[in-house]
Parts: C-alpha cells; sequence; structure tokens
C-alpha cells in the first residue's frame, strides 16, 4: 500500500517515466500502466488517465484518437515542448541520483546556505 505521501513524490517520476516513453513510441494508458507496474508503480485508470490529460493540457504530450482492432484508443506522443521539458528532468534526475549516492552530501549549514 502506498500512502498518500509516497504517492505525491512519485508523482513526478511517474511523469517522467511517462515522458521517457512517449519520446520514444506513442503510448497509450494500458500499455504504460503495464510498463510503469513493471517499475513497481500500481497506477490505475483513474490516477493515469488524469495524469497523461494533464501533460496533455500542460503541452507536453499531444494525443490522437486511432481504430485499433475496432475499438477507439487515445495514443500520445510528445510534443516539442514535452522533449525539452524530458532534457531538462533527465539532469535534474541526474544530479538528484548523485546526490542520493554520494557518500558525504552537501550540509546545508543553521543559516541555510549549503556547504561542501
Amino acid at each position: 500500500m502506498v500512502s498518500s505521501h509516497q504517492r505525491e513524490l512519485f508523482f513526478g517520476l511517474i511523469r517522467i517515466h511517462v515522458l521517457v516513453h512517449a519520446s520514444e513510441e506513442p503510448i497509450f494508458g494500458f500499455a504504460m500502466m503495464e510498463e510503469l507496474a513493471h517499475h513497481g508503480y500500481r497506477i490505475g485508470p483513474g490516477t493515469l488517465y488524469p495524469l497523461l490529460h494533464g501533460l496533455e493540457r500542460s503541452g507536453l504530450l499531444k494525443s490522437v484518437l486511432k481504430n485499433v482492432s475496432g475499438h477507439s484508443r487515445r495514443v500520445y506522443k510528445i510534443t516539442a515542448a514535452g522533449k525539452k521539458a524530458l532534457e531538462k528532468a533527465k539532469v535534474k534526475v541526474d544530479e538528484l541520483h548523485h546526490e542520493l549516492h554520494e557518500e558525504h552530501p552537501r550540509k546545508i549549514s543553521n543559516d541555510g546556505s549549503a556547504t561542501s
């Protein structure tokens, strides 16, 4: 069971996962839920679809309706703005990864200034 605090932390990571996959190929909701489950995120349609719609409203994804085997499916592709956002996110994720695995992370002094 994921707490609401963990869910809030993971949402940013899930958004990045979505953008990564949308940058490689067009994605759709069910397949994205399966991919996220592969990474340990149990996310249902009531959470994923609003997230996808939000990324589209933000201009990071663009969707089209496609007919697949007689069923209408909304397929999402990354936009130019989404690609730029993903590149910036990669830099921030790399910084965070480095800090998480540093033996001695930078200390923050009592006066609020950071020290090495």
